[in-house]
This record gives structure tokens, sequence and C-alpha cells, in this order.
């Protein structure tokens, strides 16, 4: 080996050993805790700044500094993340989505922290911790790798953290101190956060900004070892950090050279980019009824777009500006763009619900399309006057959107953050921060708008634009499916909603606004900046949308607002800050800043809920109407015993007086339906990870008839369920509806052909109303007037009256399962699929719901029933299946198949 060849192996086993100590640390904690920590560059670059002012600002001897950074700060802020923030969150029952807000608020709120204490410039003076040879660096990698395998597979701890990792409500059960396995978690993964700064930072310039981005660059190490395998992760750190130095010295010359010479030097990056598609589900909790799992909704708060006093004050803020002179209205400029730029994040995020991190690369796509194509240097285009040039830089930039769009189709929760990390990262180190792109661009604005009163005014027009469009998205058809997506993807698919153009259209939609808003930064500042549209800067933007409501339209202004005036009017970092301490209060604050502010503020002035008296609840009570059976099923009375759904909201005092005994069920108009079709199940199989669970099916729906499928757990019902809905693709056999093979059709089809179903688990969608709900079936069925069959359905299943404009968030089990079957019968199904229609469900309604399905079979419809209610299918059905074993052991009717004996 040459000189050179062995220099530069050294130099990349330096860098690979810091990559490789932030992976394990990355697996440690998420083995520990189920948290990918978004946070961890940001300890590390704390870490490295906290031992810069002990050794260099207070002149502390580096090896006490040192101890101090690793073994007490370092390992306490870990301790303090998992007490302060992430063991609430866990408490609670908090999602993947909320815990990656959580994440996020605290990787912005040290980056403005930082910012705040010791400035936003770069510092060249930290101290180095080890010597300059590479082989004490890889060594303290491996034996740190080492000695936490070690831990894991031969001592009670790693016994315990295994436990825990595999089921921790069982190791819970079995007297593991969860909740210790995870603060050592934290603390261990916080130390080697701070290891890796402190070794990272004399490589480097110690920033605010940098180091965690690279520290999240290097994050691949982790992905590339399914935040599992140790050994695996150190050594891809350590081949990609020798591969990416000795790639300096290629210099192929000719026009691609910069490109290849900065891949070379962001091989991280583009291990990030290869590696994070590779995961699917991350961080996401498989149910029952989903069997590829589903991203709960990232729900927040947000501010009341129907409020117009809020609206009031939002315009008098956005209209002041035009009095300011100077230095005051070049910043003002900025809020406009940036507000747009928001409410990209409205579109994908706060409707859509999916996450997206890379939306800062889109709006520096839309700048640097801008510049050149006002300069004449786009290929294939001549010159283009200003606005013109950003009208067409919109254009040219919405289809990118795909490129984060298709790999969000089959990917949920962290897997869909990390792909659209890595493409924010990737345009940024790839596109903006290389000259062959960007030197020697300018900006210009259009013409007439030179000026900063005039360009300000421009801007407003574009944002009341933008907001009408996006407002006009949310209220329409597209809104509703965009809601019912982010609420339940499986749920909105089986509606008949088209899930992945769905997705892709949300995604083209927030590039084409997010481009937008960065050609207006971009004119606003006269120049293209990279430094605009970092990736980090994206992060601040993501959670700045999030507290502040991301399915709202007055939070994209007012996050605007508060990001320029915060840093415009203080030291830099004030708004990262601020959006950070929001962003970790979110597993706090529920519902929003807002909502939390308002529910404070009532409690101060002594404000209550308004009741009736004595006397009008006796009024109330003489003047409400007679109740029929229909009446009190709406009423949604469950016992405690049956009802595992949190306590519906407090009914008035009229509906607080115990039920009657229910009389025969009253008489159920038809449903008006298509023509019925038979479905059918021939020779189905399917397996998981090489267990065979269903073995050669066979099954037949016909019209008009209700068939029943029992069993007990695990016979394989929910797996047959999913291969009839679409929902999981058989391994062998076919699904035939009226003769037609639809065995390789998508759920969306499935629907649209015609078959509807429920789930076992409630499948609503709780940003809606109770009649938004059951029109989104409606709509997406193809039915000729979705009015007209929403308001059917809504009668059939006693939902009209005051209750369509309800909220379905907190109402009670036996509401929501009417609402469910109301949306499935409002497409006027051929062939309905219920799997356990009566969980939750009290005598009363389960009588009405008995009498419901009895009057859509007798109407021509096809009915397959899941069921443990043995009374409930004696009493229901015509043919029976039962099933064991993943096969049918017997069928017939329900008299002889429930009278045999069952295993």
């Amino acid at each position: 080996m040459s000189s050179l060849s062995y220099d530069l192996t050294l130099a990349g086993l330096a860098v690979g050993s810091a990559a490789a100590l932030t992976g394990i640390g990355l697996i440690v904690t998420y083995r520990a805790t189920g948290v990918l920590n978004f946070a961890h560059g940001a300890v590390a670059m704390v870490c490295a700044h906290v031992l810069r002012q002990l050794a260099v600002g207070w002149n502390w001897p580096l090896p006490l500094a040192a101890a101090v950074t690793l073994l007490v700060v370092a390992p306490g802020i870990g301790l303090v993340l998992d007490r302060a923030v992430f063991r609430p969150l866990s408490v609670r029952g908090a999602g993947p989505a909320r815990t990656l807000v959580a994440s996020l608020g605290v990787f912005v709120l040290l980056v403005g922290g930082a910012g705040l204490a010791w400035g936003p410039g770069a510092r060249a003076d930290a101290p180095a911790l080890l010597p300059d040879d590479p082989w004490v660096q890889l060594g303290t990698a491996v034996a740190l790798a080492a000695g936490v395998a070690a831990v894991t597979r031969w001592t009670r701890f790693g016994r315990a953290l295994r436990a825990v990792v595999d089921n921790r409500p069982l190791a819970v059960l079995g007297g593991i101190d969860a909740d210790r396995v995870a603060a050592a978690g934290w603390a261990f993964g916080s130390c080697t956060a701070g290891l890796t700064g402190v070794l990272l930072a004399p490589l480097l310039r110690l920033d605010p900004y940098g180091l965690p981005l690279l520290v999240m660059e290097v994050m691949a190490v982790a992905v590339a070892a399914g935040l599992r395998s140790l050994p695996v992760a150190v050594a891809v750190a350590l081949a990609i950090g020798v591969a990416q130095s000795q790639l300096t010295r290629l210099h192929p010359g000719g026009s691609l050279e910069p490109l290849v010479q900065a891949v070379g030097a962001n091989l991280f990056v583009v291990a990030l980019l290869a590696a994070a598609p590779a995961l699917r589900g991350l961080g996401v909790p498989r149910a029952p009824d989903a069997p590829h799992g589903t991203t709960p909704a990232l729900r927040t708060g947000r501010l009341p777009d129907h409020d117009g006093r809020a609206w009031l004050v939002c315009g008098i803020l956005f209209l002041l500006p035009l009095g300011f002179a100077g230095g005051d209205l070049r910043t003002a400029v900025q809020v406009p763009a940036l507000a747009v730029v928001l409410l990209s994040l409205v579109v994908v995020t706060g409707r859509g619900g999916q996450i997206s991190l890379g939306q800062a690369a889109y709006a520096g796509l839309g700048a640097l399309f801008t510049a050149l194509l006002a300069a004449g240097r786009f290929p294939g285009l001549p010159a283009v006057p200003g606005l013109p040039a950003l009208l067409l830089a919109v254009l040219l930039t919405a289809p990118l959107g795909l490129l984060t769009g298709r790999p969000a189709l089959r990917r949920h929760g962290l897997a869909t953050a990390l792909a659209t990390l890595a493409f924010g990262v990737a345009v940024s180190r790839f596109v903006f921060a290389q000259p062959y792109a960007t030197a020697g661009l300018a900006l210009d604005r259009p013409a007439g708008f030179a000026d900063d009163r005039a360009y300000y005014v421009l801007e407003l027009a574009l944002l009341g634009l933008a907001l009408l469009a996006v407002a006009a998205l949310r209220r329409g058809r597209t809104g509703r499916a965009l809601a019912a997506m982010r609420d339940h993807e499986p749920g909105a698919a089986a509606a008949g909603v088209p899930v992945p153009a769905l997705k892709l259209a949300a995604f083209a939609a927030g590039a084409a606004l997010a481009a937008l808003g960065g050609g207006m930064l971009g004119m606003a500042l006269r120049a293209f900046d990279p430094a605009s549209y970092d990736p980090v800067r994206g992060l601040l933007w993501f959670a700045a949308a999030l507290v502040l409501g991301a399915d709202s339209l007055l939070g994209a202004p007012a996050a605007a607002v508060l990001l320029v005036g915060l840093d415009s009017g203080a030291e830099g970092g004030a708004a990262a800050a601020v959006i950070g301490v929001l962003a970790v209060l979110a597993g706090r604050l529920p519902d929003g800043p807002y909502a939390a502010a308002r529910a404070a503020a009532a409690r101060l002035t002594g404000t209550v809920e308004p009741r009736l008296t004595p006397l009008g609840e006796r009024i109330r009570g003489r003047l409400a109407p007679v109740r029929t059976p229909a009446d009190r099923m709406a009423e949604g009375r469950v016992p405690e015993s049956r009802a595992p759904a949190p306590p519906p909201r407090s009914p008035g005092p009229a509906l607080r007086k115990p039920l009657p005994p229910p009389p025969p069920a009253a008489p159920v108009p038809p449903v008006s339906h298509r023509p019925a079709g038979r479905l059918t199940a021939r020779a189905l199989q399917a397996r998981y990870d090489g267990f065979t669970v269903l073995d050669g099916v066979d099954l037949a729906v016909a019209p008009g008839r209700i068939t029943a499928l029992i069993g007990p757990n695990g016979a394989g019902k929910s797996t047959l369920f999913h291969c009839l809905c679409g929902t999981l693709r058989p391994a062998a056999g076919r699904v035939l509806l009226d003769g037609a093979d639809i065995t390789h059709r998508p759920a969306h089809v499935r629907a649209r052909l015609g078959l509807a179903r429920t789930f076992q688990q409630l499948a609503v969608f709780e940003g809606m109303t109770v009649a938004e709900n059951v029109r989104v079936g409606a709509e997406r069925s193809g039915v000729a007037d979705p009015a007209a069959a929403t308001g059917r359905a809504l009668e059939l299943l006693s939902l009209g009256g005051p209750l369509r404009a309800t909220p379905v968030a907190g109402l009670d089990t036996g509401t929501l399962r009417r609402v469910e079957l109301a949306r499935a019968l409002a497409g006027r199904p051929r062939t309905l699929l219920l799997d356990e229609p009566a969980a939750g469900l009290d005598g009363a309604e389960v009588a009405a719901l008995a009498a419901v399905l009895r009057a859509v079979a007798a109407d021509g419809t096809a009915l397959l029933v899941v069921e443990h209610d043995l009374d409930l299918v004696a009493g229901l059905a015509d043919t029976v299946y039962a099933m064991a074993a993943g096969r049918i052991v017997t069928r017939g009717p329900a008299r002889r198949v429930l009278a045999e004996p069952r295993p």
C-alpha cells in the first residue's frame, strides 16, 4: 500500500470510528426505548460546545473537562430527555408520530439554545480529546461496541434489555423495571453522542448547525444495520469512512467531475439515501386490521380557522409591514414567502398525514429554478421574465414531489421520515452546495415590483391565492379523501380512496407550494442563498407547522410570523428555541398550545361551562320526544363491561337516565344497492414469516344471504378477511367477485367494484364529522348522487339530526360502529364484509344491528360476518363456516354447525 493510500485509510478510519459511535448510540437507544433519536446530532453538538467551553473558555484541564462532559453532562441530558420528554409520551401511549415531533423538538431546541448560548458562528478551536492516531479512535469504537454486545448478551441487565425490546408489557409483568432500562438506554445513547461530538469537532468547524446535520447524515450506519446489529453498524461505518477518504483521489475530468467529487465527499449521504428506502414500517406497530402497519395520524392542535377574530388579527399583522420602512420592511418581505412554504406542509402533513422532512429541498429547488430561468441558464429554455419564471419553476418542481411520494407508498412512520430527510440532505449536498449549480446566480424581482413595498403587496396576493387553493382542497371531495387517508389509511382504502395516487398527488401539490414559497423567498432576498434552504432549517419549519397546527390555514402564517419575528428581533437561535420548547411540550399539550392557553385563561378568569338549572332539566326531560329503539341506539349507552373505548363526552341531562328494556326492533327501510354479486374464495393460501396461516381455504358468500365465519383466535379468520378485502395478497388461490378474478386488485378498486368492509378495530376518520365520514364512502364508490346516498345511510343507522354534524372524536363505541357501517352502506355495496360488528355493543344495540343486517341482506346484498358472539350468529346467519388452524373444518346451516363440538 502506497503512503498516500495508507494515510487516506487512516483518515477514513478516524471518520468511520466516529460514525460507528453514532450508530452504536442510536441502536442502543432505539432498542431500549423504541425511539429513533433525531436529536442525537444536537446532543453531540452541545457536548462538543460544553467541552470547548470548559477546556478553552474556562481553562479547565482537558481530562477533567472531558470527564465532566462525557460522564455528567452527556448522560444527564439523556436522563432529562427520558424523564421530561419521552417517558410521559410512553405513559400516554403516544405513537411514533408524536415521538417524532418530540425528537425533532429536542433537536431544534438544542440547536437554538446553542445558538443563543455560543452564537451562530463556526469555531475552529475545539480541543482534541484523543490523539491524532486513527488506531486509537478505531480501538475506542470497537471496544465500545464489544462492551455493549457483551453486556447485552451475558449480563442480567442485557437480558432485561432484550426482554423489554421483545415485549415491554410482558417484561413489566415479569418484574422488569422497563423505565429503568429505558433511562439507562437514554443515558448511554447520549454519552455516545457526546463522544461522537467531541471526536468530530476537532476535524470540523464547530457550529450549531453543521455538526448536528453531519451526525444525522451518519445515521445511515444505524439504518443500514436495521437498528439492531452493532457489528454491522461498525463495519458499515468503517467501510464508508475509508471509501469516502479514498475517493478524494478521484479526478475523472470533464463536466461530471464536480458531481463525482461531491458524491465522493458525501458518501454517508449516499448511504442514507440508499438505506432509508429499505426500511418499510420502522416504528409502526402492526395492528390486527392492518397487516402492513399504519401510522397513527399526526394529530396536533390547530388554530381556529373559523374564528373571524383570529383571521382579523392575522390580517392586521400582515398589513402592518406596509407602514414599515428600511430594514424592517426588508425583513418583513420574508414572512409571506415562508407562509407559502409552510402551507405545503398543511397539504402533505396536516391534511394528508405524511411525514415530510424534505420540504426545504423543494423550496430551494423553486428558488434555484427561478434564478436559472430568469438568467437563461436552465437547460433547453431561453431566458424568462421574473414572474413567469417563478410560475414555470413551480411547474417544473411539482413532478419532483414524486421523488419523496413514491417511497412513501409502501412505507409508514419513521421510515417515511428517514426517506424524506435523506432526499432533503442529498439535494442540499449535491445541488445547493455545489458551485456548478449555483455559482454567480442572482435573483431579481419581477418588473414593476423591485421596491420592497410593491413586492410585499405581490407576495400578499400570491399568499392569498395559495390560501384559497389550500382551503378549497381541504373542504372539497379531495380534502375529505386526504383526511380519511391521514386518519386511517386501511379504512380509507376500504372506502374506495385510491391511497397510492392520493399520496403522490399530495406530495406533488406540496412540492409545488414549497417551490412557490421558495422562489418568493429568493426574490425577497434578491439572491439564491443555499443556507436559507438547508435541511436543519427544513426540520425547524416542520416542527413549527406541527406545533401550531399542521391542518390549520392560520397555522402556516402564524408560524411564519413567529419564525421571522423571533430571529429578526433577537439573537440567532431564538425561533428554534421557542419552537423546540413547544414541540417538546407536544406530548403534554395534545390539543396544541392555543387550546392550552384558552383552557388556562378560562381557569384564571373562572369561566365555567354553562349548565341547566334543576328546573331547566325537568322541562327538558318533559319536552324530550318519545324515543324509538333506533333513538336509544343513537344515544350510545354502552355498559362499562362491554365498552373498551374511552367514555363518551358527557351527554345532556335528559340522556343520563337509565334506559328501559329494549322493545322489539322497529322495521328498517330497505337500502338501494347495486346488483348483488357472489364472493368466492378458491384454495386460498397465505403465509407469514414462513408459517402457513391459510391452507387451501374455499368459501362462498351468496347474494341475499348472511354467511358467518367463526373459529378460535389464531384460526386464520382475520387473514382470510384481509385476502378477501385486498389488504393482503394470498400466496396462492383466487378471489372472485361475481365470477371476475379480483385476486390482484387493491382494496380501493375492490371497494369501487362493490365490495365494502368494516374493521375489527374501529376504522373511523377522527378529524371529520359523522356525515363527512359517511360521505367519503359514498363519494369514493362511484354512486351517482353521493349526498342522497349519505342521507339514506345516516337515516338507516339513526345518525341524522344534530348527530350528523358531530365530530366522531370522543363518540362512544356503539355510535362509532354505526358510523363505520353507514360509511360502508353509503357506497351501495354488492358484498358487505363485517369484522366483529357487535364488539363493544350492548343488548339493545346488538338487536338493532341485527335488524339492519337482515334488511340489508333481504335487499339482495351478500353479507359475510366474522363474529365471536355465537348467539348473534345463531339468530342471524344462514350459512356458517368454522375455521381451525387455517382450514375450513365444517360448513353448513347455522343450527347444525353451531351444534357440532369444536376444538
